[in-house]
């Protein structure tokens, strides 16, 4: 039996944070876990849930404040999850992200000693999403967008998502309000009933290019081109109006078959001056000018040079390999998804690259395939999933023997594990460098270089 009862309410300390930013306090050994708390703060709360091992509480009344916390621009945005951090001052949220990474590196990947450089942030660290996926529920029978409550799907009306670029933000607005001018039926998950699932809202940086998905149930959309027509009136910066079709009872956001209702089947938007075709579902960092700051600093990670054969692994529509290709005598890019691959043969072609191959599949077996054609990488980019790196891909990239591999990670805890087997296959970790590409949120990416053992 735990010594805390749920509903009941305790004074208590708070003593720590955990990755997902919460803040931790103990009672009698017991941990329960407290959205909007910082360390050192003391408070009276109530114990929401209770568990065998843990619980969590809420705050009821602050006591005393840590002076790196500041006034939270909307709760939603907390109770969301869109912005939990967005309590702690900025300067505060990147050296708790640094600290993230030592704690796994030293933890998990037994290597107290890699220096961990001080996570670089942004001059304005809001305001820097390039896509949205906003889910559509029907509310005092009016079409409502938001985000919804952590671990439920109670739907939050939001119009001001903090994080979002705020022309997408008025996007979803407009779109919505359009969609309810024609008496669109939202989707009812319960019943699988209803039609408008989600508005997904893509914009470029620099080339303000606005692509519109409409997540819809069913294929058949009445007065779906005149609406298409409507949100282009609207919303000038549109050039391209997609109905995603998604019939399954699902949390998967799209659906594999897609329509275009007006315009363009992808937008434009450029990086590192290189100019990317970009798709509904492909995989494109939300921070445009963060990104650019990490793909510069794994670039330069990797001191390549003119005779430099490089593997771009989970290469995406190839923003990184495309990136550096001028500098390098060949690149290979591999990934799974094959719309990716179409696009980023199109994207070599469209900034007139001829060093650049893409082939779909594994990467583990395509990479070993290259190897026995007598394809030798001298430095091989990773930039996996949250998963990390499959074992299989481990070893097959130890096994054909590159000078340096930069891993490019967006989960310190996958990231820790998997420098801990290339560790034992004799590539050791140098350096790495956080970069916050998600303000106001727990995530962190980071560049790690690996160097060969002599």
């Amino acid at each position: 039996m735990t010594s805390v009862e749920k509903n009941q309410t305790y004074s208590v300390t708070i003593d720590d944070l955990s990755h997902e930013g919460l803040g931790v306090a103990h009672i009698n050994g017991y941990p329960l876990f407290i959205e909007n708390a910082l360390p050192e703060e003391e408070m009276t709360i109530k114990a929401v849930k209770v568990g065998k091992k843990f619980g969590y509480g809420k705050v009821l009344e602050r006591t005393s404040a840590n002076p790196e916390r500041q006034e939270v621009k909307d709760s939603a945005l907390l109770r969301s999850g869109i912005a939990p951090l967005s309590h702690m001052t900025y300067d505060y949220q990147l050296r708790f992200k640094q600290q993230q990474i030592e704690k796994v590196l030293k933890n998990i990947a037994k290597l107290p000693k890699l220096p961990v450089a001080p996570t670089i942030g942004m001059e304005k660290p809001f305001a820097y999403r390039n896509k949205a996926q906003i889910p559509v529920q029907k509310v005092d029978n009016q079409l409502t967008t938001g985000f919804y409550r952590k671990n439920s799907h109670v739907l939050l009306p939001i119009e001001d998502y903090f994080i979002q670029d705020p022309k997408i933000d008025q996007a979803i607005v407009a779109v919505r309000n359009i969609l309810q001018r024609f008496n669109v039926k939202a989707y009812n998950e319960r019943e699988n009933t209803g039609f408008i699932r989600h508005i997904v809202i893509r914009r470029g940086h620099y080339s303000h290019e606005m692509m519109v998905i409409l997540v819809t149930r069913a294929e058949r959309f009445f007065k779906g081109n005149e609406i298409a027509e409507m949100i282009k009136a609207e919303l000038p910066e549109v050039v391209s109006v997609i109905q995603n079709i998604n019939p399954e009872k699902t949390n998967v956001i799209m659906g594999r078959e897609e329509k275009v209702l007006f315009g363009k089947a992808t937008i434009n938007d450029t990086l590192l001056g290189k100019t990317y075709r970009i798709s509904p579902q492909s995989f494109y960092q939300v921070n445009t000018k963060q990104t650019e700051v990490l793909y510069q600093t794994a670039i330069d990670f990797a001191e390549l040079d003119s005779e430099d054969v490089v593997v771009d692994a989970y290469c995406g529509i190839g923003t990184i390999g495309l990136s550096f290709a001028e500098k390098v005598k060949h690149v290979y890019g591999v990934e799974i998804v094959p719309q990716a691959i179409e696009d980023a043969k199109a994207n070599a072609q469209a900034n007139g690259i001829k060093n650049a191959n893409y082939e779909i599949g594994k990467a583990e077996k395509i990479m070993s395939r290259w190897a026995r054609e007598g394809i030798e990488p001298t430095v091989i980019f990773v930039d996996p999933p949250r998963k990390g790196l499959d074992e299989k891909f481990i070893e097959a990239s130890a096994a054909v023997n590159p000078e340096k591999i930069i891993y490019i990670s967006c989960n310190p805890a996958t990231l820790a594990r998997d420098l801990r087997r290339y560790e034992d296959l004799g590539y050791h970790a140098v350096k790495v460098q956080p970069v916050d590409l998600f303000p106001q949120t727990y995530h962190v990416e980071s560049v790690t270089l690996l160097v060969k053992a002599v």
